[in-house]
């Protein structure tokens, strides 16, 4: 297994290697980001609060999609790999950060 499929690959800088669908991940969360922003413009201009709602939980959607991505990602690569090398921590990290997502 070469280092850069390891879990806690440090290469990168940012402490884990790189996923496979980051572009994606990126473009979407750029999506959401002005999705936000044009949220906020309905907010400052007054427009109705159903239409504001509607919109939020468009958002908010589009946040959970992205959260699903990141974790098909993580379990395809960084949870195999953990298994593999019979990394604990990483399965525990991941419980925490899948019970804090789902709240």
């Amino acid at each position: 297994m070469s280092e850069e499929h390891t879990h806690h690959a440090k290469e990168d800088g940012g402490g884990h290697h790189h996923h496979e669908h980051t572009k994606a991940v990126l473009n979407r969360m750029n999506r959401a980001i002005g999705h936000m922003e044009s949220i906020k413009g309905m907010i400052e201009s007054g427009r109705d609060c159903s239409e504001v709602l509607i919109q939020i939980a468009a958002v908010r959607s589009a946040i959970n999609n992205i959260g699903k991505i990141i974790l098909e990602d993580h379990i395809n690569h960084c949870i195999v790999d953990a298994v593999e090398t019979g990394d604990r921590q990483a399965l525990d990290d991941l419980n925490e950060a899948i019970n804090k997502f789902i709240k």
